[in-house]
């Protein structure tokens, strides 16, 4: 099987900000004097656009809530909160790697666009992508609209793409779009989770990828 068009997950797959996240998630609910999640809580819903995430957490919460909710953890992700995010060792050799092999590549992430726009500029990466969606401008994970779009973006077909991600979300989205999945143990959800949606493989290292995709071709 040869693929195209290989679509990354951002948090938890390409960058480890999963502390910041929860941190930021904490914050924005003790903000509006609501009982924090716990970090169990909180990890899990890493992956969803914001608005899903805190219906997640917080099912109860009207749409004005929920948006003061949303306000409050992007002062703290984008102002406030100084949590270091780094790229997981070998994460821009493999993507640097499989840009000079020709693949096209691409991100899909429950991130807003100021967010990762910020990270794409802070790790020089941004050259590397051709296209990229966030969740506030298409619909959430698993949805399959974010890769229904870069697919119709980018001309490839569905057999021609592989979603690449750490939650069950990334895996759900890749089965709606009817393209291939494969996940990564080192982020959010755990492998024996992951495997339930049928992906591929489980990778334990970003820097497995290379080999993985050259005993397939």
């Amino acid at each position: 099987m040869t693929f195209e068009l290989i679509v990354f997950d951002w948090d938890g797959t390409l960058m480890d900000s999963e502390t910041r996240i929860v941190n930021c998630l904490q914050a924005a609910f003790a903000d509006l004097q609501l009982p924090p999640p716990t970090r169990d809580a909180a990890r899990d819903v890493i992956g969803l656009g914001l608005g899903e995430a805190m219906l997640r957490l917080l099912p109860e919460a009207e749409p004005a809530l929920q948006q003061s909710l949303i306000t409050a953890y992007r002062r703290y992700f984008l102002e406030l909160d100084q949590t270091p995010s780094e790229l997981f060792h070998g994460a821009r050799a493999t993507l640097e790697w499989l840009s000079g092999q020709g693949y096209r590549l691409a991100v899909a992430t429950g991130k807003g666009r100021v967010g990762l726009d910020k990270a794409l500029t802070e790790t020089g990466l941004g050259a590397l992508f051709h296209a990229t969606r966030c969740a506030d401008e298409t619909l959430s994970k698993p949805h399959p609209q974010m890769l229904h779009e870069l697919m119709d973006e980018l001309g490839a077909a569905a057999s021609q793409t592989l979603m690449i991600g750490d939650t069950e979300y990334d895996l759900q989205m890749a089965k709606n779009a009817r393209t291939q999945a494969l996940a990564v143990s080192y982020g959010v959800h755990p492998c024996a989770r992951l495997l339930r949606h049928d992906p591929l493989d489980c990778l334990d290292a970003i820097t497995a990828l290379p080999d993985w995709l050259s005993r397939r071709g």
